[in-house]
């Protein structure tokens, strides 16, 4: 049982009947959507998700938005809700990630670097700069001396995935762990020495919720690391 697995799956003063909001960034749908089932099955709240960028999100949040866990895909972001909340809990990093190049999954241009994403006439998406995503392969690409001109910037990670797999652009940049879940692109390694370390930490937005709480411990257990290690993403 769920109750079990985690923390007491008693309700605190805001949370309704047990269910979970749970409001977390694009890049963990597929394995929060996991996550979520498997708390289903053993019992525990249900689990309702909502999936944007990390900025969308914590302003969605700061201006009051109902919700009882946030997971962010950066510290930045989770320090702006943290600031605006009354009584939150601790945040606590539960995932990694890295970059990757995506690319349609014949590789028509020829890809096989972060160098290569500079040349001249080639559709570059990535996430917006305020995103996540974004900050963090600009910090790639500024640590690879590479300049590029985005042929389009994109409020989230996973629509940047959707304009490769739609052949609207020739590359993008998005976390290893899209990029080894999606159908229809290959994947361009970035070397560590100029690829960024993602921290994902997330939080219950009001302490005294017991059902949040628990959600919280039940990704942080060895059941909840394991599906994340599943989806690409790093554990400790």
């Amino acid at each position: 049982m769920f109750c079990m697995m985690a923390a007491s799956c008693s309700t605190g003063s805001n949370n309704e009947a047990g269910s979970v909001t749970v409001f977390a960034a694009a890049s963990l749908t597929d394995v929060f959507t996991a996550l979520a089932r498997d708390v289903r099955d053993a019992g525990g709240p249900e689990i309702t998700l909502s999936f944007a960028g990390s900025s969308t999100l914590a302003t969605q949040l700061v201006e009051g938005a109902p919700a009882d866990v946030f997971a962010s895909a950066d510290n930045a972001q989770m320090d702006r809700v943290i600031d605006a909340l009354v009584n939150p809990g601790e945040p606590t990093v539960f995932a990694r990630n890295r970059l990757a190049i995506v690319v349609e999954a014949a590789n028509p241009e020829g890809i096989e670097r972060i160098e290569d994403l500079e040349r001249p006439g080639l559709l570059v998406a990535l996430a917006a700069p305020e995103v996540p995503a974004g900050n963090y392969a600009q910090l790639v690409l500024d640590a690879a001396n590479v300049a590029v001109t985005p042929a389009t910037y994109e409020t989230d990670v996973r629509a940047v995935l959707t304009k490769v797999q739609l052949g609207e652009v020739d590359a993008g940049i998005v976390y290893a762990s899209d990029a080894a879940a999606a159908r229809d692109v290959a994947a361009i390694d970035i070397p560590d020495a100029v690829n960024h370390v993602a921290n994902y930490p997330i939080v219950a937005l009001h302490r005294d919720n017991a059902a949040a709480s628990a959600f919280i411990d039940f990704v942080m257990s060895p059941a909840g690391q394991q599906r994340l290690a599943d989806f690409g993403f790093s554990v400790s």
